[in-house]
């Protein structure tokens, strides 16, 4: 069941990276930000409230918030921080690169999760492992010189790093969820983040106002604006929802969440008119390949 939901949260998730594609091009980065992290705090907040005033209303509907102690407030605090800085990072480089560059290479998350479990838990990887993470990374080198033909020199574009900055950072996000999910009420988790990231970009898009008028950065309101928090909480919450499951893998979960990228590079692909799509299109397979390849290492170790 944990797969399913997996997978069904990547296809939100695709969705999402499309909004995001359409909200941010041509506009300025933190407002587009902000907003679709206030939309989302607006639909999580009458369930908070409700949750303490009138709790018969939502117990066994899913919705509820349980209340948590002041310790596990700080824990999803920390989380919160971890993707807003995530975020952050991977808006600007949305903003100013093609979602069939980006899209592969946040396709790579699940790599950077494996690692990331390797030094932290101490795992040894088994064979399919490790060819994982050769043809994932070899693929991401021949996705670079795809890039080249667009005039994006990977070593030189420092969007290319805030990407791969984003997705160090959503790896260690993937990573904290599976310990937090364990301890906390995944609701409360989903609930309170949506509300913490809005008081954590609050000050950050005060400031960038004052900048963003100087340079004289236009903000246009687009409908698409808050259908990112919409779709994000679709996709966190059957993310989540998963994750509570006592034998899910991160790991797995990772890499079927990834198949959102499938989504994004194709139907982007098509509405933004970008260039290359076969060649970035059979780079993509590769790493996705790869990332198949790891989770399989997963599923028998």
């Amino acid at each position: 069941m944990w797969a399913i939901l997996g997978l069904a949260s990547a296809l939100f998730l695709g969705i999402y990276d499309i909004f995001k594609k359409q909200s941010l091009n041509n506009n300025a980065v933190m407002p587009v930000l902000f907003f679709s992290t206030v939309a989302s705090a607006t639909l999580f907040t009458p369930f908070i409230i409700l949750s303490v005033k009138s709790p018969g209303l939502l117990t066994g509907t899913g919705l509820f918030v349980p209340q948590i102690t002041p310790l596990e407030h700080v824990q999803v605090l920390i989380k919160s921080a971890i993707v807003v800085s995530s975020w952050v990072l991977a808006f600007f480089a949305l903003k100013h690169l093609p979602i069939t560059i980006v899209a592969p290479i946040r396709a790579t998350g699940p790599l950077w999760t494996l690692i990331g479990a390797l030094l932290i838990f101490h795992e040894r990887l088994n064979l399919y492992q490790w060819g994982g993470i050769v043809i994932t990374l070899a693929f991401f080198y021949l996705f670079s010189t795809a890039g080249k033909l667009e005039g994006i020199e990977f070593k030189r574009n420092k969007w290319i790093y805030f990407i791969i900055a984003g997705t160090l950072l959503g790896a260690c996000s993937g990573l904290y969820d599976k310990f937090i999910i364990r301890r906390i009420d995944r609701v409360a988790v989903q609930a309170w983040f949506s509300v913490y990231q809005v008081v954590i970009l609050l000050p950050f898009v005060l400031l960038n106002e004052k900048i963003r008028k100087r340079k004289n950065i236009r903000f246009e309101w687009r409908w698409t604006i808050p259908l990112i928090g919409l779709f994000l909480i679709i996709a966190d919450y059957l993310y989540f929802y998963a994750l509570s499951y006592e034998d899910s893998l991160i790991s797995v979960i990772s890499a079927l969440r990834r198949g959102s990228v499938l989504i994004a590079f194709v139907i982007g692909g098509l509405i933004f008119r970008e260039q290359n799509l076969k060649k970035k299109g059979a780079y993509l397979v590769g790493i996705l390949v790869g990332i198949l390849l790891i989770t399989l290492g997963t599923l028998l170790s």
